[in-house]
């Protein structure tokens, strides 16, 4: 069995069991080495999670991951426990100003999502240091890490290039010519999601041009898509691969500025709400789901059980293991994914309140969601 085929089983018996763990986890579970009454934590109720997100671009941190995190450790601790949260910014070096403070201010666990993952690599260092265990959220940086909870980028990728390959239909053959949106060099995810997206269409599609888009910043990728455009010709285009949504944002308006009335299929990644409006109105194919409850929660019962010393708990949460490039076997928990598209935006994104009906038909998109039965 193949290293990613080995991490989605395990991923998929961790979803299994993390009810069980949860219930647990409700009556008390204790450390492994201290399973008599009298046992205690290794910390009460009354502890501090620092909170590290790295960009705003995405709307998906302060939107859904902080408040997430923030209420699941309150539920938790019984609304002792506080969240220390800062945003880099897409800034590495704030972000590593921003980690040094909260060892400075003596958090008792950090929940880290790099901007830069090799660049945090010192800090991260810094905490272990100063026994402050980090957790890797959503992408894995380098250094001493406790844990890891993140999607399974590979599937992501995959997902997207075979929503792409179906959008062609049966008219794929190795002429059509397809551009590459792919994220940021410094997040280690990218690499990811670029390498399932080429597993799928490697052989199948031409990659005709292919762009790593500084910072996943949506004006960096409409400049990319003009300078592909202006290189393949703007009706030589037969799908767009990107990375995320806000990617994909910057790649139709760039299509629309150069007079493409027609759009090729576009993929993305988020459901962030513009998004998943253009899935409505035909903009773009599709974008990729993830839950971001499921992975926020279960970061936060990650960071408390780390510091509590529940090591039942922390050990079934993360059962698979990934490598990173300075360090072996991090226990991780990898999240499944959902392609999105027309067909199950109810069950998906509104079934599981990431929007109402309303967020997502707004006047302008009322024909398009009474055309798909949403009302």
């Amino acid at each position: 069995m193949s290293r990613v085929a080995r991490l989605r089983r395990t991923a998929i018996a961790v979803a299994a069991s993390t009810v069980a763990v949860s219930l647990a986890a409700g009556c008390g579970v204790l450390d492994a080495d201290q399973q008599t009454a009298e046992a205690t934590p290794a910390k009460g109720n009354d502890i501090t999670v620092g909170l590290l997100l790295p960009e705003t671009a995405n709307t998906r941190y302060d939107k859904f991951d902080y408040p997430i995190i923030k209420n699941k450790v309150e539920s938790l601790t019984n609304g002792q426990g506080r969240v220390e949260y800062a945003n880099a910014g897409a800034d590495a070096i704030m972000q590593g100003q921003q980690l040094q403070k909260m060892i400075d201010n003596k958090v008792d666990v950090l929940l880290l999502d790099a901007v830069d993952a090799h660049a945090i690599a010192g800090e991260v260092r810094k905490a272990k240091d100063a026994g402050i265990p980090v957790i890797a959220y959503d992408r894995l940086a380098e250094g001493p890490i406790d844990a890891y909870i993140s999607f399974d980028n590979e599937l992501v990728g995959e997902v997207q290039g075979r929503s792409l390959l179906e959008a062609l239909g049966g008219d794929v053959d190795e002429s059509k010519k397809v551009v590459m949106m792919n994220g940021s060099v410094t997040d280690p995810n990218a690499a990811q999601f670029k390498e399932g997206a080429l597993a799928e269409l490697n052989g199948k599609v031409t990659i005709a041009q292919s762009f790593d888009t500084k910072d996943w910043k949506p004006e960096n990728a409409q400049a990319n898509m003009t300078k592909a455009i202006a290189a393949i010709g703007k009706d030589n285009i037969a799908a767009v691969y990107s990375a995320n949504d806000g990617m994909a944002g910057g790649i139709i308006n760039a299509l629309q500025a150069a007079g493409v009335t027609k759009l090729p299929p576009i993929t993305g990644q988020d459901a962030e709400l513009a998004a998943v409006q253009r899935i409505i109105s035909g903009e773009q194919y599709m974008s990729v789901y993830k839950s971001y409850p499921q992975e926020a929660q279960t970061a936060a019962e990650m960071a408390v059980a780390r510091i509590q010393g529940r090591d039942i708990q922390f050990d079934a949460l993360t059962r698979d293991k990934v490598d990173s490039p300075t360090q072996k076997d991090v226990p991780a928990q990898l999240v499944s994914v959902v392609a999105l598209t027309k067909a199950n935006i109810r069950s998906t994104v509104i079934e599981d309140g990431i929007y109402k009906v309303s967020d997502i038909c707004t006047q302008k998109f009322e024909d398009d969601c009474a055309a798909l039965g949403l009302k």
